[in-house]
């Protein structure tokens, strides 16, 4: 099953890649990149985004990605799942040089390469970790108490900020609160795996928890993106995200319990190479290339390319 949870892990990712892909274009091509000036991004502004057919296809791939993910986090351990989502990265700068027809440089391919190259160490050093158990009753709601402070100071205390403060503070706290629910599925998932019914209030309870940190995720990292840079955004998804569901499980679930000190080693050094490679793909991404030149140049700033944006 492991193998299994793997490729759909895989299949997630490269979803979760085209989603992004799909949904950013969509908002550079209705308001262009005097959006990233906005404090906050509106409901009117939201409201006109989502109709737009390109980033309703990205929502279609963002929702089959989560399926496919849940199925995954069934089948095998967090420890084992939640890193594989990274690959996310390396393919959405693949695919944005793809559409824009642009051959990816050194810098890329060697991103590309240390990302990979980190997941599967990490991977492959996972594979004999114990799926874990339930956790004991009454265990899951002060972690969720104490995860969701943490992911409502953060957006509380950064959207009043302006700048990359807030961009970071929002991003971090909708990767937090991503983290949190890739993990309360997993022990969704192990309850019921250990005979608990889905009518059990603790399951029913998690289950409301886990969609509150669904919506509040997503919702704090569309204030991100207005904020600063996009590889700000993308570097504190890709990297805080996993960190706060792995160690949740192993928290929560006693994942990874009697794992080796070597093992450790590898996987902290797997996790700095696919950090790495986040980095740089996140800073050489085309979105933050534009960005970055519109900064020093705003006469190069792009502009809505249909209509007026209200």
């Amino acid at each position: 099953m492991q193998a299994t949870a793997v490729a759909l892990a895989v299949l997630g990712a490269a979803l979760f890649a085209g989603a992004a892909v799909l949904q950013h274009r969509e908002v550079a091509d209705l308001y262009g990149q005097p959006l990233a000036r906005e404090r906050v991004l509106s409901l009117r502004r939201l409201s006109r985004i989502v109709r737009r057919p390109g980033w309703l296809a990205g929502f279609g791939l963002a929702a089959a990605g989560t399926i496919v993910h849940a199925v995954a986090l069934a089948l095998a351990p967090l420890r084992l799942v939640q890193p594989i989502g990274v690959l996310a990265v390396p393919v959405a700068v693949l695919l944005s040089s793809l559409l824009l027809r642009r051959a990816p440089g050194r810098s890329v391919l060697l991103g590309v390469a240390l990302t990979m190259a980190g997941v599967a160490v990490f991977v492959a050093a996972s594979v004999s970790a114990g799926s874990g158990t339930a956790p004991p009753p009454g265990s899951t709601l002060p972690t969720i108490l104490v995860v969701g402070g943490v992911v409502v100071a953060l957006g509380a205390g950064g959207l009043p900020i302006g700048g990359w403060l807030r961009c970071v503070a929002c991003a971090t706290a909708g990767a937090a609160a991503f983290g949190l629910l890739s993990a309360l599925m997993r022990v969704i998932f192990q309850e019921l795996a250990h005979g608990t019914r889905w009518t059990d209030p603790q399951v029913l309870g998690t289950g409301a928890a886990a969609l509150l940190a669904l919506v509040l995720g997503g919702w704090l990292v569309q204030q991100a993106y207005p904020a600063g840079p996009p590889e700000v955004v993308v570097a504190c998804l890709t990297v805080v995200d996993p960190i706060v569901a792995v160690l949740l499980g192993a928290v929560l679930l006693g994942e990874g319990a009697g794992t080796p000190v070597g093992t450790w080693f590898l996987l902290g050094g797997a996790a700095l190479a696919a950090s790495a490679g986040v980095l740089v793909l996140a800073r050489l991404h085309p979105d933050a290339v534009a960005a970055r030149a519109a900064r020093t140049d705003p006469s190069r700033l792009p502009g809505p390319s249909r209509g007026t944006a209200q």
